[in-house]
């Protein structure tokens, strides 16, 4: 199960741009195999629809940081760890937009 999704935002700049695309992953075995500085799409309540970065995994794999890398970015540091729940694919592929250099 494969899905294409646009970026929106700097949160992720220089590595993805607002306009890029990712391919995401959203086979839930992947995410039991998550790591430290992987790319994860993921569902926050007030937030809705996000990317970050992955930065640190509890020991139990339940509670996840998550965090961007623009100073000025909505993350962990805000809202706290997410649940593997909330994860709706892992990046596997990035696109950069046609115009990108």
């Amino acid at each position: 199960m494969l899905r294409l999704l646009k970026v929106s935002g700097d949160s992720l700049s220089p590595v993805l741009k607002n306009g890029d695309f990712v391919l995401i992953a959203k086979i839930p075995l992947l995410f039991k195999f998550l790591q430290r500085g992987d790319m994860v799409v993921f569902h926050h309540n007030i937030h809705g629809t996000m990317i970050k970065q992955v930065e640190e995994i509890s020991i139990t794999g339940e509670s996840i940081m998550v965090s961007g890398f623009n100073q000025y970015s909505v993350d962990s540091a805000q809202f706290g760890s997410i649940s593997k729940e909330a994860i709706i694919g892992k990046v596997i592929w990035h696109i950069k937009r046609p115009d990108s250099t």
